[in-house]
């Protein structure tokens, strides 16, 4: 009985002892795994990139990658790129892991970007900053910016090209850019306001400084009359100083939504080259004027044309008349002629002159 007892608990122990090393291998394996993995901790920082934690910083300068790194951290608040080889924004391309973001500030100046594809900043749902100037964009998709709800500044200086103007209306008309504060576009030789609706948005301040507009028509001044409490930034603009310009001029006149509104300057006609456009007389933007003036030297014209036409027709007309009466002079102009010359050869003869008396 007692070695039955013996047996049967030698068995179960060695049993026990079996199950306890195999949760120790597992467990030794599983620690192995993860020390050699390649498993990213929130400490990490991308190669070539300064981090700092505390302020949730993470800064990349002047490098020769042609992606957005990939293994941003996830604490990061601000990221700065600049002075890299991005040619293209594709894609998700801030997304980590398929992870969404903390990130509010995103600057991306200078680094040679050339299209922007759909969905290019997915996964960024609270960022509020946005800075793409000094680059060369020749595309931007139309859904280039979807995916940025709490956006407030989009800073886009000297950065589109002349192909990408009419693809940056349809790209800033989304609704995602809803809680947009402030738009800036200067030095993109724009000749309008690339915004095809205002009241889409909430911006208080659109900087257009350094363009090529040349006038803004009845429906932009339409729109910026509704939209009162936007500030229009517009200096460094060839303005065509012409009647065109009448909507514009008694908007810049009877408003403060222009703080630059002083360094506006004409560049055409020459006569007002230089001139500031508030410093204008109306009359000099005055179509009805204008318009009057030239239908009044085109009726002139219309007169003096009739006035032709009719002596023309009365010439002709009287064309015989005309005929017998040149004849008649040039005959009387012919016998007076021929008693100049006798008079002329009895004086010039003295022996004609004595047989005259």
């Amino acid at each position: 009985m007692r070695e039955k007892m013996w047996i049967f608990c030698s068995a179960t122990n060695s049993k026990r002892l079996f199950s306890t090393w195999n949760l120790w291998c597992l467990c030794f394996a599983a620690v192995v795994c993860w020390l050699i993995s390649p498993v990213r901790t929130d400490d990490a920082c991308p190669p070539s990139c300064i981090c700092a934690r505390d302020s949730g910083t993470v800064a990349c300068r002047d490098g020769e990658d042609t992606e957005v790194p990939g293994d941003i951290p996830e604490w990061t608040s601000t990221l700065i790129l600049k002075g890299r080889n991005i040619s293209t924004l594709q894609r998700g391309a801030f997304m980590t892991n398929g992870t969404e973001l903390e990130m509010t500030t995103l600057s991306l100046s200078y680094n040679g970007i050339q299209a922007i594809e759909p969905y290019a900043f997915l996964g960024l749902p609270r960022l509020h900053l946005l800075d793409l100037s000094h680059n060369q964009l020749e595309s931007i998709s139309a859904r280039a910016f979807h995916g940025l709800p709490e956006l407030r500044s989009l800073y886009l200086n000297e950065s589109v090209l002349p192909l990408a103007t009419a693809q940056l209306s349809y790209a800033l008309s989304t609704q995602s850019l809803g809680n947009l504060h402030r738009l800036e576009l200067a030095g993109n030789r724009l000749k309008s306001i690339p915004l095809m609706r205002l009241d889409i948005y909430n911006l208080h301040a659109l900087v257009l400084v350094n363009n090529s507009i040349e006038s803004i028509g009845w429906e932009n001044v339409t729109n910026l009359y509704q939209q009162r409490r936007i500030r229009v930034y517009l200096s460094l603009n060839p303005f065509r100083c012409n009647c065109e310009l009448e909507a514009f001029y008694f908007w810049l006149k009877n408003s403060s939504q222009c703080p630059d509104a002083g360094r506006l300057l004409c560049s055409e006609p020459e006569a007002k080259l230089g001139v500031p456009v508030e410093k204008l007389r109306e009359e000099d933007v005055d179509c009805m004027n204008e318009n009057l003036e030239a239908v009044s030297y085109v009726f002139l014209g219309i007169v003096l044309a009739l006035i032709g036409v009719v002596f023309l027709m009365v010439l002709y007309l009287n064309r015989g008349g005309i005929k017998r009466w040149l004849n008649n002079i040039r005959e009387a102009c012919r016998d007076q002629m021929e008693v100049y010359h006798y008079r002329y050869e009895q004086d010039s003869d003295p022996r004609l002159a004595n047989v005259a008396v």
